[in-house]
């Protein structure tokens, strides 16, 4: 769903695909939504929050305490209803001398909750960043147990086997047209009046009373993927209350990308990651079996799909979710070794450990576009007591956010054409966003992200060169916008959310811009790159038994 340029026709279609041009940033929030924001932040700070036992439903240790702000569900009336947002936090571990207030994350989505996020105060790259923060998540509006959204009852739910065709019939396009039109009305029924106020700007908004209620003058805040896109519109909403911001995985925030394009750009990047994972598994075919060339690789894939189709293994797991257990080696390469082993034992006529890792549990199609693996281990996302609870706030947040074509001829034929260059992932992204062009509740037109020179503190943005999910041209585009920002680039790798993760270098620039507030490079144009983090270690299914290593990863 982000952003590097399309190439051809393509790339032709997008602007011309929408109907509905963005305002410009001077005209970003109603006059009445700006007071509302104000008063909301003023209460918050008047009353702050009082930490103590987490809810059982988030999992988290007792060294994690627990509140709940309260913010309004309209900001136009914020007297009107209110929701609550449940917040986690480990305060700083060295001395109150040292504090230098809290450090506010959110791991993207839309639709992922960070309040396991203080737990990374026990990892090695946080152990100097949570001596002098405290480290705050939070379940944003929708997510979890903060006003959750609902879009269809989990008996209705699809869980497997499914088909995933990269050439789909006509009948099964009138078939996932007709699905994703009762997906839209669901949200509305079951959401009611209140689904049009989950968007990307009331979550800017929510951060702006979360600074508040923690008593912090100025926020420091750091995002991945999604969370990279309303905290951008924070630093457009809020600059003079920015202290210092991580972008991390940046999306494209251009306009005209919210969010049809970027989720066009989104599949060219993924075949292109596809493509990487296929190149490594053939550089280790001794281990794996699976083809000597990145195309042979594909041919045992589309092997195992066709098995998969003609019968599902363990009678649950079909092309459908092959393809989502493949999906995830797009996001980080830590996938690779267990996807890689599982697909080499299937075709070796042992479908266990496929079915281990793809067999349907949970989400039925997980949290699009949060941060990868390294943002996985970084915040432990608590599980949902409603598994489609991350996808049905996905779905409102973005449907919301911006105008989509609502003719699916111009969905079909942009992704036909699409599809002849990026099948891999172009079609399974065109019926997870689809319920946006049957959408019933009013859109938002996109903020113009942009901030002057000298309007806002130096902030940190870090980006993959080959990262799937919010391609590269998203990272330069956001340094663009935000005048005096710094570009740290992982060259020649993938992972979606590098900060935190396994490159020393990527971690010693975000460590020394959280601790001093020191971004690399010169002006004008502040930039720093890091070699890439070593590829993982191509390891079977057997050895990872043998030293008792999960395989599913």
């Amino acid at each position: 769903m982000r952003a590097l340029a399309l190439f051809g026709a393509a790339g032709s279609l997008v602007v011309s695909s929408l109907t509905a041009a963005p305002v410009a940033g001077a005209l970003e929030a109603p006059p009445a939504e700006a007071v509302g924001t104000l008063l909301a932040a003023r209460r918050a700070a008047a009353h702050p929050p009082r930490f103590g036992t987490c809810p059982a439903a988030e999992h988290l240790p007792s060294t994690v305490s627990c509140a709940t702000v309260t913010v309004p569900l309209d900001y136009a009336d914020p007297d009107g209803p209110r929701i609550g947002l449940t917040v986690s936090r480990v305060r700083a571990s060295g001395p109150t001398s040292s504090r230098q207030g809290a450090l506010v994350y959110n791991p993207g989505g839309p639709g992922a909750s960070s309040t396991s996020f203080p737990l990374a105060a026990g990892l090695p790259a946080w152990k100097r960043i949570a001596a002098v923060y405290d480290l705050v998540g939070y379940a944003p509006r929708g997510v979890g147990s903060s006003a959750p959204v609902s879009c269809q009852d989990p008996a209705d739910r699809v869980t497997g086997p499914t088909p995933a065709p990269t050439e789909p019939s006509e009948v099964f396009k009138r078939e996932r047209v007709a699905r994703a039109k009762t997906y839209a009305l669901g949200c509305a029924h079951r959401t009611g009046a209140s689904l049009r106020h989950y968007h990307s700007l009331n979550n800017a908004r929510d951060l702006e009373v979360l600074r508040a209620a923690l008593g912090e003058p100025k926020l420091t805040y750091m995002g991945a993927s999604y969370g990279t896109y309303f905290g951008a519109l924070y630093a457009t909403l809020f600059p003079h209350r920015v202290r210092r911001m991580v972008f991390d995985a940046p999306v494209h925030p251009a306009p005209r990308q919210i969010w049809y394009a970027n989720n066009l750009d989104q599949s060219l990047a993924f075949e292109r990651r596809w493509a990487d994972f296929r190149t490594w598994i053939a550089r280790h075919d001794r281990v794996y079996g699976l083809g000597t060339t990145a195309e042979g690789v594909g041919r045992s894939y589309e092997r195992a799909r066709a098995e998969l189709a003609a019968r599902p293994a363990g009678g649950r797991v079909g092309p459908g979710q092959l393809h989502a257990v493949m999906l995830q080696a797009g996001y980080d390469d830590v996938f690779w070794p267990s996807r890689a082993a599982a697909l080499a034992r299937f075709l070796q006529g042992d479908p266990e450990p496929l079915i281990a890792l793809a067999a349907p549990a949970g989400n039925p199609s997980g949290t699009r576009g949060s941060a990868g693996a390294t943002g996985a281990a970084l915040t432990g996302a608590a599980p949902s007591s409603d598994p489609g609870n991350a996808t049905a706030v996905y779905t409102a947040v973005e449907c919301n956010d911006a105008p989509w074509p609502e003719d699916f001829a111009v969905w079909d034929r942009d992704n036909t054409r699409l599809a002849r260059r990026a099948p891999f992932e172009t079609w399974d992204n065109v019926w997870a966003n689809l319920p946006c062009a049957y959408w019933t509740a009013p859109r938002q037109r996109p903020l113009d992200v942009r901030t002057a020179p000298g309007e806002l503190p130096p902030v940190l943005i870090l980006a993959a060169e080959r990262d799937a999910a919010t391609p590269y041209a998203g990272a330069l585009e956001l340094q663009r916008r935000l005048s005096g920002s710094a570009l740290v680039t992982e060259r020649d790798a993938g992972t979606h959310g590098i900060g935190g993760g396994g490159n020393a270098c990527v971690n010693g620039h975000l460590e020394t811009y959280l601790l001093t507030g020191a971004v690399p490079g010169k002006t004008p144009v502040r930039r720093a790159s890091c070699a890439p983090h070593p590829e993982p270690d191509p390891v079977s299914l057997e050895r990872r038994r043998e030293s008792g290593t999960p395989s599913a990863v």
